[in-house]
């Protein structure tokens, strides 16, 4: 079943994190060209839109912008700049990792990512 933009969240509880107190496991499903809005994403990622908000403050997190309005309201959000929320937010809230932190990791992974991905293409594992 396919939810507005493509979110499919498959948690009955919205209140659930990615795993409940009875051990089952929930989480969202998006596809490719799926976007999120500001309020979507934060339900997604369970955290107040101040936080997404100050994450793209801090050019953590890169929104789309379908107008020349660079307001909030008019952000759209994909599947990636979910995942890198998610990962701030559990760096912070886990790890007790500040922003510039949580910058410095993200950029890190990002290159990890890059650079498997070379390997990969030159044949590599």
């Amino acid at each position: 079943m396919s939810g507005e933009n493509g979110l499919d969240n498959m948690s009955t509880d919205p209140e659930s994190g990615p795993a409940n107190g009875n051990g089952a496991l929930s989480g969202i499903i998006l596809d490719e060209e799926s976007v999120l809005t500001l309020t979507e994403i934060s339900h997604a990622c369970s955290v107040q839109t101040g936080y997404i908000i100050e994450l793209v403050d801090e050019g953590l997190l890169m929104p789309e912008m379908p107008t020349e309005e660079n307001e909030p309201q008019h952000w759209r959000f994909s599947g990636e700049q979910m995942r890198r929320a998610r990962t701030a937010m559990r760096l912070q809230s886990d790890l007790g990792v500040n922003l510039a932190g949580v910058a410095l990791a993200l950029q890190l992974l990002d290159e990890i990512e890059n650079l498997r991905a070379q390997v990969k293409s030159m044949g590599g594992e």
